[in-house]
């Protein structure tokens, strides 16, 4: 049997909590971690229309960017919108999990999906938001068991470096050690002082990490106790944030870079600011409301910045300052639920059981366009 809290497990490998922003509200919502799951709906909003789907295709657990509960609730009044979808939800005994600003800085997730569809390459952070700090983790292990243990520690996050994992150094060597009262040694006797032939593994662990990889570690390592140093390091890990900035392989004009968002997002309309004919070489985006980083991206040197929800003065800002603009809407966030779902399949192997994975058919755009 799979659960929800196994799922979440699964979905907080690529998607930790801990980059969220502070004001964000992100995790299990509404149900019960220990719910049986057989089916996942993939959704960029929990509203009633997607709710209903969700009842009438015997859903167990909703995956949502936007989270249901943001702002704290003083009551559950079931005839209020937010208040009949609670409650359908736990009528039907299905449980809610939220991916929001955690699942906009991560890789692969709702920025680097936009720069992809967009055709933005070689595309770096446009706002740094978390940035990892590193340990160099030192332990000495017999040379029986330096294979398991390398391959436990890597497995729980241990020596990523860029786009390559369980990166470690050893060197062999002998340790020494004596036994004293009390104690059940896994090599040597009491009393007597016992010599090994060891290795010297070091690797890298990010801390956010520390807590799994120390206790695979110990659970891999033969002794009862595991000789290991740990020192912060002053080079940094991998940083990440909020939008994405990067050049287009050629430049285009303002005018044709338009017709080829309508055409990558699946939208009939957007609106723009700046002289059609511009040409554009650096774009930078943003999913969702990023009109408070306008001054982001051009200090970042972008000629374009795309995001959604922007109004009347920001936009005319922009235009002063010779910053193109375009606002495609809030709803292209949307471009998440293929890549939760991808992320999903590709690993739902670990799972105990096989969940069915559908993205939801129902747009939550409130806007019609005419």
């Amino acid at each position: 049997m799979t659960t929800v809290k196994q799922v979440i497990k699964l979905f907080e490998q690529w998607v930790p909590t801990n980059l969220a922003e502070s004001w964000d509200n992100v995790g299990l919502q509404v149900g019960d971690k220990n719910q049986q799951v057989k089916k996942v709906l993939i959704t960029l909003d929990v509203v009633d229309s997607v709710v209903e789907e969700a009842i009438e295709t015997n859903v167990d657990f909703i995956i949502a960017h936007h989270p249901l509960l943001f702002k704290g609730l003083k009551e559950i009044n079931f005839s209020d919108p937010k208040g009949r979808v609670i409650q359908k939800l736990i009528k039907h005994n299905i449980s809610v999990y939220a991916a929001h600003t955690n699942l906009d800085v991560v890789k692969a997730g709702v920025n680097d999906l936009l720069a992809e569809k967009l055709e933005i390459e070689n595309c770096k952070v446009l706002l740094p938001t978390v940035e990892d700090n590193l340990y160099k983790f030192i332990v000495y292990v017999p040379s029986t068991h330096i294979e398991k243990l390398t391959s436990a520690i890597g497995e729980a996050g241990a020596g990523h470096i860029g786009d390559y994992s369980h990166c470690s150094f050893r060197s062999q060597g002998e340790g020494a050690f004596k036994p004293l009262e009390g104690t059940n040694p896994f090599i040597g006797k009491q009393g007597e002082i016992e010599k090994v032939e060891e290795f010297k593994l070091e690797t890298i662990i990010k801390k956010s990490q520390l807590s799994n990889v120390l206790q695979a570690a110990k659970k891999a390592h033969p002794y009862e106790e595991m000789a290991y140093d740990l020192v912060p390091l002053e080079n940094k890990g991998n940083v990440q944030g909020l939008g994405r900035i990067g050049k287009l392989k050629q430049p285009v004009s303002l005018e044709k870079y338009c017709e080829l968002v309508k055409e990558k997002l699946q939208i009939s309309s957007l609106r723009f600011v700046g002289d059609p004919q511009a040409i554009i070489k650096k774009v930078a985006v943003l999913g969702g409301s990023g009109k408070g980083y306008i001054d982001v991206a051009k200090n970042a040197g972008a000629d374009l910045y795309i995001t959604g929800d922007l109004t009347f003065h920001e936009a005319q800002d922009a235009e002063q300052a010779g910053l193109c603009l375009i606002d495609p809407g809030h709803h292209v966030e949307e471009v998440m639920k293929e890549g939760v779902r991808k992320y999903l399949l590709e690993n739902i192997n670990v799972l105990p059981e096989k969940i069915e994975i559908e993205i939801s058919n129902h747009s939550t755009d409130p806007f019609k366009y005419k």
